[in-house]
């Protein structure tokens, strides 16, 4: 990697894009698993999964990246807990399937825990001198939850609240704890290209004329509107004219009321997407799996069924295939040495401006 970082002006329309050696380099690569991902709020696991005191959920996070084994709990007192999944003896992952128990048992060598990480018990261990400490508990993640989700953060550059307020302030009107997962809409895709590259395309609607008949002739693209907040940006997508489809039905105290706002679509740094549609949910979390390949994950959580399959919210599978083809003839372009960096549009372009500059700074030094 070049010794040092590219610099994104803040004025968009003086700033340079990120230069191509930037989507596929491998120190760069490295240097975002640690100062990008692992201080970053990700998705972990659905919160329906852990509903009953006793509960136990393994998970990682961000595999394929981070790969960081984690375990979610209930505790008979009905609070949440996520915890390392790495017994403090030797290791050995401490739950390996979920389900429901009184307290966490390593099958390796015995070694209890309480269900909120705290150490229990352990044989053959009476004449251990200073045992037990502080060390001998499960660590303890910092979560929270939203969504249908439970969220979780190695080393958080700020909390959950102020990554997420924007987020829930303007969803407040939705009845998000009636969603209810669609394991049939969700899916995995294999994009070979930059994971970077995949959120640049999410973040702009420029493409959109260019590249989704379908999602063009249901969105107005002359009402284009973005906000860019700390941690997170929003592409507000207001239904085409003289459509019928779906709108979401707004209160009169609310700030889009009035308009035929027929999806939000919320980018969380570094890599989720939250998408809100009449009818429910679309979550994308953007795995990079290498420099130059990333998984991504779809997966939907419905509250109106009645309201599937129309607007903005429909043919979400075609939407994504023709995503994938343009970013992955991206990858090939930006490996050219032709090519160095190129500019942003100052009307269409600036949540990937933001996205840019927050890449760039949290990339920086603390």
């Amino acid at each position: 990697m070049p010794t040092k970082l590219p610099e994104i002006n803040a004025d968009i329309t003086r700033a340079e894009t990120l230069p191509g050696w930037a989507y596929g380099d491998p120190e760069l690569h490295a240097l975002q698993r640690t100062r990008v991902f692992a201080r970053s709020w990700q998705a972990l696991a659905p919160l329906d999964a852990v509903r009953v005191p006793g509960s136990t959920l393994p998970a990682t996070l961000l595999e394929g990246l981070l790969n960081e084994p984690l375990l979610v709990t209930r505790d008979h007192d009905d609070h949440l807990h996520v915890l390392s999944n790495a017994c403090t003896h030797r290791g050995n992952l401490v739950v390996e399937r979920g389900g429901v128990c009184s307290t966490l048992r390593c099958r390796y060598h015995g070694r209890r825990f309480e269900l909120d990480g705290r150490f229990k018990q352990m044989p053959e261990f009476d004449r251990c001198k200073n045992f037990p400490t502080e060390r001998d508990n499960l660590p303890r993640v910092r979560f929270g939850t939203f969504a249908k989700l439970i969220w979780c953060s190695l080393d958080p550059a700020c909390t959950f609240e102020e990554a997420i307020a924007p987020i829930r302030n303007r969803l407040s009107f939705m009845d998000l704890d009636a969603l209810t997962a669609e394991p049939a809409r969700s899916r995995d895709y294999l994009v070979h290209a930059n994971w970077a590259l995949y959120c640049d395309n999410y973040l702009e609607g420029l493409h959109i004329p260019f590249v989704h008949d379908s999602l063009n002739a249901a969105l107005d693209y002359g009402s284009y509107v973005t906000e860019q907040h700390a941690w997170c940006n929003l592409q507000v997508g207001v239904a085409s004219k003289g459509s019928a489809d779906e709108c979401f039905d707004l209160p009169p105290d609310h700030p889009d009321h009035g308009k035929r706002i027929a999806a939000y679509y919320f980018w969380l740094f570094p890599n989720t997407m939250l998408n809100f549609y009449p009818w429910g949910l679309s979550v994308n979390v953007v795995r990079p799996l290498a420099p130059d390949l990333t998984k991504v994950s779809f997966s939907a959580y419905v509250g109106d069924r009645s309201k599937l399959d129309r607007g903005a919210g429909s043919s979400l599978d075609r939407v994504e295939r023709e995503d994938e083809a343009v970013v992955e003839a991206t990858q090939k372009g930006v490996r050219s040495s032709l090519y160095t960096r190129g500019r942003y549009s100052p009307t269409r372009e600036q949540c990937v401006h933001h996205f840019h500059r927050l890449l760039v700074e949290s990339l920086k030094p603390s």
